[in-house]
């Protein structure tokens, strides 16, 4: 392992779940993360030269995706301290946390992508806490009951709950 990197069960996939890319515009979903890239000159004009970024879906609070038609599409994502855009495309193309597209497909790679990160920000947190055994739980009772905390019926009734029996 090296001495600086990362270990690697660490390690990011080698490729994102899903791309969205639209010529100038792309945005990239990882298991935990998004990064949004931009090329060209108008990118730099509308929104500067703010090179990739990344977006933690932790901090997401909010995803519009508006449908191409007479305008472009887009898909905003809405994190801990900012602002949607309310004024529709015009403000969609200098937020630098919007992505504008054309075309069916494109929208369709949008409403998936919105999907997958409400799947994954729905997900379970699993518990730092390691799981405890039945004997760790008779300790602690025991301990209860030693410091005046638990009656000796009370800690009969909870460890008879904890060895399977009924109340």
């Amino acid at each position: 392992m090296p001495l600086f990197g990362k270990k690697k069960d660490q390690e990011e996939p080698a490729k994102p779940l899903m791309i969205l890319d639209d010529k100038k515009n792309s945005v990239e979903l990882w298991p935990n993360k998004l990064t949004i890239r931009r090329h060209g000159l108008m990118n730099a004009i509308n929104v500067g030269l703010v090179g990739d970024k990344d977006i933690y879906l932790t901090t997401i609070t909010g995803i519009q995706v508006k449908k191409p038609g007479l305008t472009t599409g887009y898909i905003q994502f809405v994190v801990q301290g900012s602002q949607d855009s309310k004024s529709g495309v015009t403000g969609a193309v200098k937020d630098e946390n919007t992505i504008v597209f054309t075309g069916k497909k494109n929208h369709k790679i949008a409403q998936d992508m919105k999907a997958k990160i409400e799947e994954l920000l729905n997900q379970p947190v699993p518990s730092l806490a390691p799981p405890s055994s039945t004997a760790d739980e008779l300790a602690k009772l025991a301990a209860l009951m030693d410091q005046g905390i638990l009656t000796q019926e009370e800690f009969a009734e909870q460890k008879n709950l904890l060895l399977g029996g009924q109340k």
